[in-house]
């Protein structure tokens, strides 16, 4: 599929995206920011390596062959609609190697074309790559089931992975989401320009499928979440901040079924500032609810001091 048809709607289609895309990196700070642009600049150059290669932050300790982990399951990470395997994961997934994991992320929803900005295709299609880099993790390292770990999309496609695919939750042990477009989001109400403007929606369908499939109310999430959203042998995280202003309202973004735990971080700290960027890319006291739904069995009350350790 081309990037965009040439003639006038191109501008329109390409601005919105370029602010939808925006997000992430303008609610970083100064220094995480610079980083995140250098990993991109570096994965734009090495678009053609391999994707294991291609994946890891030069010293991020991930994404390594030859991981011995302190931990029975492996983790995958999932990243977000509009970012990448490294970008996405500059903070979370060093965090999670110096605490014993092996740990794994990958591109999905990639658009020809476009490099480093990915999570922009079909989610059907992004759900078999998953899949298949599960299969390739598990056979890597020997493990009989991964732990995922996944931020705004990446929260939401592996629940149709798992559903969808013959087998997938005898591969899974937990599912941890971040910020999860679980019911699609309104953009703090800006998507209800699509029905004031007739063919915006084909517009920016055409442009990135993943992007209209998670507006509430889309055929796929109707489909997706239809008949449950949860499926047996699974555990399940939701981890929440109520100043996202991506997946909006953040109530939406919480499963109320059995077994499913969901969290609040305001809950957990009044002090907590975090948005839908930040909550995946810096946060350390989601960072800390991560390794808590990752091992139970260990976990520790998260609070305050959480923001700084």
């Amino acid at each position: 599929m081309p990037l965009a048809k040439s003639g006038p709607s191109k501008k329109p289609r390409l601005a919105l995206f370029a602010g939808l895309l925006a997000l992430p990196l303008l609610a970083l700070p100064g220094g995480a920011a610079n980083a995140a642009a250098n990993a991109a600049a570096n994965a734009a150059a090495n678009a053609a390596a391999p994707a294991a290669a291609n994946a890891a932050a030069p010293g991020g300790g991930w994404n390594r062959a030859d991981c011995v982990s302190e931990h029975p399951r492996p983790v995958v990470l999932v990243h977000g609609t509009g970012a990448n395997a490294t970008v996405n994961w500059l903070g979370l997934a060093p965090y999670l190697v110096e605490r014993g994991y092996c740990v794994y992320s990958f591109d999905y929803g990639q658009l020809p074309g476009l490099p480093v900005f990915h999570g922009l295709g079909p989610i059907e299609e992004s759900s078999a790559q998953l899949a298949a880099f599960v299969d390739e993790v598990l056979a890597t390292t020997g493990a009989a089931e991964v732990d995922l770990v996944g931020h705004s999309q990446g929260g939401m496609m592996p629940r149709h992975y798992l559903k969808n695919h013959p087998g997938a939750a005898d591969k899974v042990g937990a599912l941890v989401a971040i910020a999860p477009s679980t019911n699609g989001t309104t953009l703090l109400g800006l998507t209800r320009l699509l029905d004031v403007f007739p063919g915006l929606a084909d517009a920016i369908d055409g442009f990135s499928p993943a992007l209209t499939q998670q507006v509430v109310g889309s055929d796929f999430l109707t489909e997706l979440n239809a008949d449950g959203y949860t499926v047996p042998g699974v555990d399940y995280t939701v981890i929440a901040t109520r100043y996202d202003e991506v997946v909006t309202p953040y109530q939406s973004q919480f499963i109320d079924e059995p077994g499913v735990r969901n969290v609040l971080l305001q809950d957990l700290c009044p002090l907590n500032v975090s948005e839908h960027a930040t909550i995946g890319l810096t946060d350390r006291m989601a960072f800390h609810e991560v390794a808590n739904a990752l091992d139970p069995a260990t976990a520790e009350p998260t609070d305050c001091r959480h923001i700084f350790s």
